[in-house]
């Protein structure tokens, strides 16, 4: 299957490679990371280091925006220096490159760490597990191959498992921004992100085929594993439309109203009681109705404007689906796309599926 997106920033966890490098780490119990040392910030003999401070308990020397000027296929130093009340469980990073938009950052070797040890499921960093009341990391920021523009990156902490795409969920501290500046700074006018020959299959209620799509990385997901169940969880905030066929009728349903639109419940689609932050577990919700547009005009489509005329509806699943419809969706995120239905095979098997085209702003 092949897929293509149109965007500086390639889709998927990540994107380009980040050498993070942990000047210093504290907590109450310990740390996942190597033994702090000092590190000043100010540095004679080379480049001065974008700095984020965030105190919870003294916020006057809060500095919650940095910049610096980078040149291609370098890298600039940052650091942040979060100190909260709470425990900061994990640290959430993304990266958004020329306006293209923002994607999870976390392609990155700590040296003479185990990644594994490092990330969680979904990617974010896991600070422990412990008592992370203070965290204090340097480390080198990419300057990817581009002619002008920015490379913003976002950095926020969680109480618990966060969404990339919602910085508020179970925030702790942040969002605190370094901003590196390439050229003149300007960027380009953003293009759509663009995914081709998307391929989901029909459920089965044990979850086990991939039914749901993320609009975010462009991957299809199933929603339980057997051998690995708390790994697919960690992907549900991912998850932001499924597919299904029902009644003689093939139907797309946001992840939020998925149970109830197939009569059906999934397994693994809704927390387990032994999940992270279960009580309090949301699903994506997505609106969907029938474009106007014709597979001419959606092919035409290149910039993220030509998307502002979409609008919300108030249907969280779609109307029955052919083949050559063009569907408008509106994301939980306030993104807006369409979807091109290209081939739609049998109806309800475990191998049966449906194939489509997505155009979804950055």
């Amino acid at each position: 299957m092949k897929k293509n997106i149109r965007t500086v920033v390639k889709s998927g966890f990540a994107i380009f490679a980040l050498a993070f490098m942990v000047s210093s780490c504290s907590s109450d119990d310990g740390s996942a990371f190597d033994t702090p040392i000092d590190d000043e910030q100010d540095n004679p003999d080379g480049p001065t280091i974008a700095t984020l401070v965030i105190n919870e308990t003294d916020p006057s020397g809060d500095i919650i925006v940095a910049t610096a000027s980078g040149e291609v296929n370098t890298t600039v130093p940052g650091r942040i220096i979060y100190t909260s009340e709470s425990n900061q469980k994990r640290l959430y990073i993304t990266q958004n490159v020329s306006g293209g938009g923002e994607m999870p950052f976390n392609n990155f070797n700590i040296e003479g760490k185990d990644l594994t040890k490092a990330l969680k499921g979904d990617g974010s960093v896991d600070l422990d597990g412990d008592s992370q009341k203070a965290i204090d990391f340097t480390f080198e920021l990419p300057v990817p191959d581009i002619d002008n523009g920015e490379i913003v990156y976002h950095f926020w902490t969680t109480t618990g498992k966060g969404d990339f795409r919602d910085a508020n969920k179970r925030k702790a501290l942040g969002v605190g921004t370094i901003t590196v500046t390439v050229g003149n700074g300007t960027n380009p006018a953003a293009e759509v992100h663009s995914f081709t020959d998307v391929k989901l299959f029909a459920p089965d209620v044990n979850g086990t085929s991939k039914t749901f799509y993320s609009l975010l990385n462009d991957l299809e997901y199933l929603v339980y594993d057997p051998e690995n169940t708390l790994d697919q969880a960690e992907y549900r905030a991912f998850w932001d439309f499924g597919y299904y066929y029902v009644n003689n009728g093939a139907y797309f349903a946001s992840a939020n109203s998925y149970d109830d639109s197939f009569g059906f419940p999934v397994k693994g689609l809704q927390a387990e009681e032994n999940e992270e932050n279960a009580d309090t577990e949301t699903l994506n919700e997505a609106y969907f109705q029938l474009s106007t547009t014709t597979s001419t005009m959606f092919d035409g489509i290149t910039l993220s404007s030509e998307l502002d005329f979409v609008t919300k509806s108030t249907f969280q699943k779609s109307g029955v689906l052919a083949v050559g419809d063009v569907i408008e969706i509106v994301d939980n995120y306030g993104k807006k796309g369409l979807i091109k239905i290209k081939e739609i095979k049998g109806t309800y098997n475990n191998a049966d599926y449906i194939a489509f085209d997505v155009k979804i702003q950055p």
